[in-house]
């Protein structure tokens, strides 16, 4: 069964740092790119960052570049969201997805497979 699971999500202070998992099951990484989203609260999902399974190249929204960096371990098939600097305007759920196409983009249409989300709010 095809899955994937976010989690390390949570409450933390302005300017602090949050890593977010994503944990594949049913797939392995080597052949699939993983997108992060995240959806505020009264606003579209938008695509923050993501990788691709052939050879790890990445993308990232202007929000966050320089901020956020995103990897992966095929040895633990997950993905990785570590988040620095963070800023109210980071609160969100934050979403991963799965794609099967060598793509470098966060557009939807390219992406299925979705989790469940994971809340991060940062606030003082």
């Amino acid at each position: 069964q095809v899955q994937v699971v976010e989690s390390g999500g949570g409450l933390v202070q302005p300017g602090g740092s949050l890593r977010l998992s994503c944990a594949a099951s049913g797939f392995t990484l080597d052949y699939y790119g993983i997108g992060w989203f995240r959806q505020a609260p009264g606003k579209e999902r938008e695509g923050v960052s993501c990788i691709t399974g052939t050879d790890g190249s990445t993308y990232y929204a202007d929000s966050v570049k320089g901020r956020f960096t995103i990897s992966r371990d095929n040895a633990k098939n997950t993905v990785y969201l570590q988040m620095n600097s963070l800023k109210p305007e980071d609160t969100a759920v934050y979403y991963c997805a799965r794609t099967p196409y060598t793509v470098v983009t966060t557009a939807e249409e390219f992406y299925e497979y979705w989790g469940q989300g994971t809340q991060v709010t940062v606030s003082s």
